[in-house]
């Protein structure tokens, strides 16, 4: 089992690798970080938190799913 440094770690990773996978189709999102809480608790069980978003970026990130069909 991997220890609760390794999951936050793993974690992280993540999310900079999808940061980096929208950022190559354009997109961005304003609040997109680790969930503060998730990582806090005695064995963490990290949540990517992809956060809110405006119109724009809702239409950009749609767009970029739609054209890996």
């Amino acid at each position: 089992m991997s220890t609760a440094e390794e999951r936050i770690r793993e974690a992280e990773s993540v999310r900079d690798a999808l940061r980096a996978a929208l950022a190559a189709v354009g997109v961005k999102l304003p609040s997109f970080c680790l969930d503060q809480v998730s990582c806090a608790r005695e064995h963490p069980a990290p949540l990517i938190e992809l956060g809110r978003c405006d119109v724009a970026t809702a239409r950009a990130l749609a767009e970029a799913l739609g054209s890996g069909r």
